[in-house]
């Protein structure tokens, strides 16, 4: 096929490598792979280049295109050569190594695209002589070094500039004019320097600026909102900006504005046009919410107002921002009651209100919310029952109520049309009656937290039945809700664990936990829950169950924490708690245990404070020697009964019979006949090897040695 000139398979299933042949096709103007399963790496040297004319690679190709594969490797030099190529787009693969310089070269190149892989190495400052670029992507790859302005000497046609997710440190001066006016700028985490990037001021085309993570701080230049009017996307979170944000904010209509993670105070700003997103959250911000946001953002998106200062109550203004999906206004001062209104939002994932002073009763209302997957109303002073209309809520992944004063019994429909529900918080409030059994019906459940309240009766056996916390959990299943143009709201939970309250984000997919602990529980532990064998928290402190540790403990081979302290357990503890090779935290305090502490495995990595309050344990870490047993503090077996004591005794009972042996009974032996020499012997041979003398000597001896 030397005639050919597109080859184009893009968006097909095509897999396996690129031969090394395909330079053969030397009037191939376009080459299109994109979107497809390609593995392997590119050709680092190719069969028929001596066949084309002038003798190099490709003389006619223009557009190379790999994005959306899975190639490995590292860029060949044979890039280097193509003389018309006017697009590179080998975005989202797994190539590493660094950029080749001789890329610079390349006069006619106006898109590279070589973002979302793993090159290393720096930027070569040769791209700056590619006059005719008007693309550059380089983010998210792991890059370094500095971005200096041979950079972007000759760059006067660039548009799209991606940086982001690299590490260059950008060493530009303040007066530097650049020569381009950019629509596109992404700097994210790139370091731009102690203040607001002086030569932003000359980019009057700018529609899309990404400043975040980039180390700046002080305030926002007054200049900054002379260009701001034509931003669509204004992300400049995570950074140590100051000051106060102007009453009305200048962007483009329907417009993403985060300004999040920074040390921003002052009231929230309106926009003077619409816009889609909002996110001020971990500010200073401070103030009400007002009554006229609504009419200023009605087709607001996402919003996120979360830690900051805000005070008085939510407006019942917020019901008519219908487009709402994700309403984040937790870690503030708010008062008063959580508004109806919300009902009207019908489209909302995300709805956290937790961490401020809202009072009253959850609204019924909110249960006409049937796309809501996260629901946060704790650390308030709620009062009142869980919602009946709560049980519409069938897209639930977690409810978070705890912390409050809610009470009432656990519903028992709350075992029924949950197939998603992952996370259930109750602690922490005045909930009574039993644990209702239909929770096993509950198959994403992997969380369980009833902590603190007044529960009663006996732990349902058919929590063993919980299927997502029968089996580890071994993928990172990030939990992202509301997402919306890259933004979205991250689920957290903090979880007592190791006698600690953590915060999890990023792995709470990894965590399964049951805490029962702080209730009136009664009874045994069920069997049944050693079948979690994914279990990795464990809480029934403070409750009143009696019986034993089920024996067969050592099923739960995820166990990392397991507090079954202030109890009425008695028993032994049971050896399987030995090979729990991942518990790193123990609390068997202040029960009836008795017996000798299996000094073992993983027992023994423990202190005292995990056994004290026990008056019938002894040994272990616990310096009470078990004198009925015979084990010392270390679980030996001590004194007159220990082995090397038996092996003692047996010792001089031998020397005893040697001496009998070798000076009495040769006497009367010499006397007799010799045959009784060998039958004597004999008969002393049988009775060391029936006795097991010879062992335990042998043992002695090494011991000794």
């Amino acid at each position: 096929m030397t005639s050919l000139t597109t080859f184009d398979l893009s968006k097909n299933e095509v897999k396996g490598g690129i031969p090394s042949s395909i330079d053969k096709l030397c009037s191939l103007k376009s080459f299109d792979l994109s979107s497809n399963n390609l593995t392997g790496s590119l050709p680092q040297f190719l069969e028929g280049t001596q066949d084309c004319v002038p003798n190099r690679p490709f003389p006619s190709l223009m557009y190379l295109r790999l994005s959306n594969n899975r190639l490995v490797g590292t860029l060949p030099e044979w890039m280097g050569l193509l003389r018309n190529l006017l697009e590179l787009n080998l975005n989202y693969n797994l190539i590493e190594g660094p950029i080749p310089a001789s890329l610079g070269q390349l006069s006619n190149l106006t898109n590279v695209g070589l973002g979302s892989n793993e090159l290393n190495g720096t930027l070569p400052d040769s791209f700056g002589q590619l006059s005719g670029l008007s693309t550059l992507d380089v983010s998210s790859n792991h890059l370094t070094g500095f971005i200096s302005e041979a950079h972007f000497a000759k760059l006067s046609k660039l548009k799209i500039l991606h940086l982001s997710a690299n590490s260059f440190i950008v060493n530009l001066s303040s007066n530097w004019i650049p020569p381009f006016q950019v629509r596109n700028l992404d700097m994210g985490s790139c370091y731009l320097g102690l203040s607001f990037p002086k030569w932003l001021r000359y980019q009057k085309e700018v529609r899309y600026l990404d400043f975040s993570n980039a180390s700046i701080s002080g305030s926002i230049p007054d200049w900054f909102w002379d260009i701001s009017g034509n931003l669509s996307l204004l992300n400049v979170s995570f950074n140590e900006l100051e000051d106060q944000l102007p009453n009305l904010l200048n962007v483009a209509p329907f417009a993403d504005v985060d300004f999040s993670s920074n040390l921003l105070e002052g009231l929230i700003p309106l926009p003077v046009v619409e816009i889609e997103l909002l996110d001020l959250s971990n500010n200073q911000i401070s103030g009400s919410i007002l009554e006229n946001m609504s009419q200023s953002m009605p087709n607001l998106i996402f919003l996120s107002l979360s830690n900051n200062q805000l005070t008085g109550g939510i407006p019942n203004s917020i019901g008519d921002m219908l487009s709402l999906q994700a309403i984040d206004l937790s870690r503030n001062k708010l008062t008063g009651s959580i508004p109806s209104s919300i009902e009207n939002c019908s489209y909302l994932k995300v709805l956290d209100l937790g961490n401020n002073n809202l009072s009253g009763v959850i609204p019924d209302a909110l249960g006409q919310l049937l796309q809501l997957q996260s629901l946060h109303l704790n650390n308030n002073n709620l009062k009142g029952i869980i919602p009946p209309s709560f049980k519409n809520l069938s897209s639930l992944e977690t409810l978070d109520l705890g912390n409050n004063s809610l009470s009432g019994n656990i519903p028992l429909w709350i075992g029924d049309g949950f197939p998603a529900l992952r996370i259930i918080s109750l602690r922490s409030n005045a909930f009574s009656g039993e644990i209702p059994s239909k929770l096993s019906n509950l198959s994403s459940l992997q969380i369980l937290d009833l902590a603190e309240n007044n529960f009663t009766g006996t732990i349902p056996a058919s929590l063993g039945d919980l299927k997502a916390m029968a089996n580890e959990q071994k993928i990172i299943q990030y939990l992202l809700y509301g997402k919306y143009r890259g933004l979205h709201y991250e689920e957290s939970l903090i979880i007592t664990l190791k006698d600690q309250s953590l915060k999890f984000n990023k792995i709470l997919s990894l965590v399964t936990s049951i805490d029962l602990s702080g209730n009136n529980l009664n009874g045994d532990i069920p069997e049944s829950i050693t079948k979690l064998s994914g279990l990795v928290v464990l809480n029934l402190s403070r409750n009143h169950i009696t019986g034993g540790i089920p024996g067969n403990i050592s099923n739960l081979h995820q166990l990392s924490s397991l507090d079954l302290s202030r109890n009425n357990f008695t028993g032994e503890i049971p050896s399987g708690f030995s090979s729990l090779s991942f518990l790193s935290y123990l609390n068997l305090s202040n029960n009836n245990f008795s017996g000798a502490i299996p000094y073992s495995g993983q027992l023994t990595t423990f202190d005292a404070s995990s056994f004290d309050g026990n008056p019938g344990l002894c040994g272990g870490s616990l310096n009470i020697k078990c004198e009925n047993d015979g084990v010392d503090s270390e679980g030996r077996v001590e004194g007159g009964k220990s082995n090397e004591g038996i092996i003692d005794k047996w010792f001089y009972l031998s020397v005893g019979v040697g001496f009998a042996a070798g000076i009495l009974v040769p006497v009367l032996v010499i006397s007799a006949r010799s045959s009784w020499v060998d039958s004597y012997f004999g008969m002393v041979e049988k009775f060391i090897d029936k006795s097991g003398l010879r062992n335990l000597a042998d043992r002695h001896g090494r011991n000794k040695g």
